[in-house]
């Protein structure tokens, strides 16, 4: 279900009513599995709607379970709200936190520089830094699908059938969905945690690289900030998988990701070959 062009209005009575709120619907923002709103008490109410299958395999409460991190630039949360929606056999989520101290940088993938200012990259750097030292049982669902060394395997050599000793090694928190939509600026502040919890080290790295390689100078800046990440060993294997979603077999070929995806990924097949 595309949330951008299926019916919510009923979502948003239900939510209104379990969170004892008013939603401002003309500011409504909606994306394929999600749907935002301001409320008359100056709060944000981020709508999330999951298969009951993915809802029972995974969890849920991404952003609830967040708020126990410290040390990382995030929305404060409130509170929650959420049910099994019989017919459509499937959960809804409603969770309320406080307002982002900004817009959104851009899409979730760039086509311009956005200009940051050094105090965004050193917010960035020190709330992963952050993040990665804290524990956490929860795996990380990028894309909604929990992260394994079987999902690693299979979406690398999809992509790069020659690809060679891509055994993840170790393992930290992570946001999971870090692109370019899911942050603010010029203020930093990450959002949408829906997906977190343990993944191979340096994904939110990786992500963030992948989503700008449409701009050269940006991607150089991803790789010099995130460097530790992105050229560890372990960096250098979920670089290769997230790649792999963009130059393998489904590549759009409108994406101007997709070449220097796949220079690079080249450069990462040789270096793991001869790691």
């Amino acid at each position: 279900m595309d949330l951008r062009r299926e019916p919510v209005q009923h979502i948003l009575d239900q939510v209104e009513q379990r969170l004892d709120t008013v939603l401002d619907r003309a500011g409504l923002v909606r994306k394929r599995r999600s749907v935002g709103a301001g409320t008359d008490r100056g709060t944000w109410v981020r709508i999330e709607r999951r298969p009951w299958t993915r809802a029972r395999e995974q969890g849920w409460a991404g952003t609830e379970a967040a708020a126990a991190l410290r040390g990382v630039a995030m929305p404060r949360w409130v509170g929650s709200a959420s049910w099994h929606d019989l017919d459509d056999e499937a959960v809804w989520r409603a969770d309320e936190t406080s307002l982002l101290p900004g817009g959104p940088v851009g899409t979730a993938v760039l086509a311009a520089d956005p200009g940051l200012p050094d105090t965004w990259w050193h917010a960035l750097n020190t709330s992963l830094d952050a993040l990665t030292a804290q524990p956490t049982g929860r795996v990380a669902t990028p894309d909604t699908e929990p992260i394994t060394q079987q999902l690693v395997d299979r979406v690398i050599r999809t992509a790069f059938p020659l690809a060679v000793n891509t055994q993840v090694l170790s393992c930290s928190a992570a946001h999971a969905d870090l692109n370019w939509a899911n942050v603010t600026g010029p203020a930093f502040s990450l959002f949408d945690w829906e997906n977190w919890g343990l993944a191979p080290r340096g994904l939110d790295s990786a992500s963030l690289l992948a989503a700008s390689l449409a701009v050269p100078a940006l991607a150089d800046r991803v790789r010099r900030e995130r460097r530790a990440d992105l050229e560890s060993r372990d960096g250098q294997v979920t670089r290769l998988f997230v790649l792999a979603k963009i130059a393998g077999p489904h590549a759009h070929p409108d994406d101007p990701r997709v070449a220097p995806a796949r220079a690079e990924a080249e450069q990462l097949h040789h270096a793991l070959q001869n790691s």
